[in-house]
């Protein structure tokens, strides 16, 4: 399995092992006795749909996570064969000492002093001898130290290789999780009626914005956003409505939240991780009276949905899997702050 790629990334964040104590809570939570009316249905499927997106964003903090983690062992990788390169431009010179004799060390003084024909030829191998032993150990240093990096190296690729493992394995238990968790909440959502079902969606995402108040906003937003970068990104993102929500999906047949923000901000050449909770900590604050179009805004805590404001109290994002791509309030439930994008 390969993680979805993503563009440049600002920042990163490691989150397996939060994730998976998440996954637990929502796996191994007390029993719920089964809804006795519509209205106790429709708060559990409201219920549900939340959960399904704080999965689906959890799972792609984890691929961000997978990702570094196999930039890890490319480096890791690439270490060991500098590391090795340098082992073999040495060998040669270890080759030249084992061939000389003097591996296994040098003459004593006195068999110098023996072997020599004269005190001058004494003196010069006796300078010789000096000169060989401390380019020998002088080499002889260097390739203990180039295959002691080389080993370090070895180790620290074995290491990120085992954690890279660890956290695709993680992945597909989270992907698993999430699949689980959506079949349940598709099937209790067809068993609601239109009614509910329609009072479910404005409880999970707001009430959605009509065709003209959303025409309207498409004009007025780009003029009224701070950047180019923000008008290009508010008008991407509002060509997506009507598209369908997908889990995991970055564009441009379908998205998830994150995603949406992702493919708007991309248009206009500003690369966002695919991550709401690591959105939401990129760029400037923004309190909420102070909202421009293109202002990231995010809800719940931890955070786990985005959207892209486009001015009059309107946000444009990806909701929830019964409700495509549309135009609501910024004012939905769960409201926790903004964030303005800068290059």
């Amino acid at each position: 399995m390969t993680p979805r790629s993503t563009a440049r990334r600002w920042s990163r964040v490691a989150v397996p092992a939060v994730v998976t104590g998440v996954l637990l809570t929502l796996a191994t939570g007390p029993a719920v006795a089964a809804p006795a009316t519509a209205a106790e249905a429709a708060a559990a499927v409201t219920q549900t749909a939340q959960q399904v997106e704080v999965l689906s964003e959890q799972v792609n903090d984890a691929e961000l996570a997978v990702a570094d983690q196999q930039a890890l062992v490319a480096t890791a990788d690439t270490a060991v064969q500098v590391a090795d390169a340098a082992v073999s431009q040495l060998q040669p010179q270890v080759d030249a000492i084992v061939r000389s004799g003097f591996v296994d060390g040098v003459p004593s003084g006195l068999e110098t002093v023996l072997t020599s024909g004269s005190a001058d030829e004494m003196l010069d191998r006796v300078f010789t001898i000096s000169q060989l032993t401390d380019h020998t150990d002088a080499v002889l240093g260097e390739v203990a130290a180039a295959r002691q990096v080389a080993a370090d190296a070895r180790a620290a690729a074995a290491a990120a290789q085992s954690a890279a493992d660890a956290a695709l394995a993680d992945l597909q238990a989270q992907q698993d999780q999430l699949n689980s968790q959506l079949a349940r909440y598709q099937a209790d959502f067809a068993l609601l009626s239109a009614v509910e079902q329609a009072a479910v969606t404005r409880t999970a995402v707001g009430p959605e914005v009509d065709a003209d108040a959303t025409a309207a906003a498409a004009a007025a937003a780009p003029a009224a956003a701070p950047t180019e970068a923000a008008a290009i990104a508010v008008q991407t993102g509002l060509a997506q409505v009507g598209k369908p929500y997908v889990v995991g999906g970055a564009g441009p047949g379908g998205f998830d939240c994150s995603g949406l923000t992702q493919f708007a901000y991309a248009a206009a050449g500003l690369s966002l991780p695919h991550s709401s909770r690591t959105q939401s900590g990129m760029g400037a604050p923004v309190a909420r009276q102070d909202l421009q179009p293109g202002d990231l805004v995010y809800y719940y805590s931890p955070v786990s949905h985005i959207g892209l404001y486009i001015g009059n109290g309107q946000m444009v994002h990806a909701s929830v899997s019964s409700r495509p791509v549309a135009v609501t309030s910024v004012d939905m439930p769960g409201y926790a702050g903004a964030r303005r994008p800068t290059a």
